[in-house]
């Protein structure tokens, strides 16, 4: 029997949307207020869903506890209240949309979870622009 658990989560990061390849007008044209060069913030709403058979031992699919220890070590800890371009190495040169962060949340828990598992992210950049890794 196969069951999904979700955790969700909460983090603040700044970040600027720049292609150093492009000229500044492009960039502005492209990323409009997203090409601020001294930032612009978010209040992220992070959604983990880990997809698989209920253990008959515990009656969970994961501890949640569990869980909840890895997002914090791999993700909070990470990124919460940093600057995602200067602050972490991640997105020294990928550009950090919410489509690349989404990504990079979802490998860095991939690692640590077992492979039994299935993994969705679910980012939420804003109450109404929000991304989800891998797509359904």
């Amino acid at each position: 029997m196969k069951l999904s658990v979700f955790r969700k989560e909460h983090f603040n990061a700044a970040h600027r949307l720049h292609n150093p390849e492009w000229s500044e007008q492009k960039n502005a044209e492209v990323f409009g207020l997203c090409n601020n060069p001294n930032y612009h913030g978010h209040n992220y709403d992070l959604i983990v869903k880990v997809t698989g058979e209920v253990d008959p031992e515990t009656g969970y699919v994961i501890d949640l506890k569990i869980l909840k220890s890895i997002i914090k070590d791999e993700i909070l800890d990470k990124f919460d209240h940093k600057n995602l371009n200067l602050d972490t190495p991640e997105f020294k040169s990928l550009n950090p949309t919410a489509e690349n962060i989404a990504v990079v949340i979802w490998e860095k828990l991939r690692k640590k979870l077992e492979p039994k598992f299935d993994l969705k992210v679910t980012l939420y950049e804003t109450e109404r622009n929000f991304v989800e890794y891998p797509a359904s």
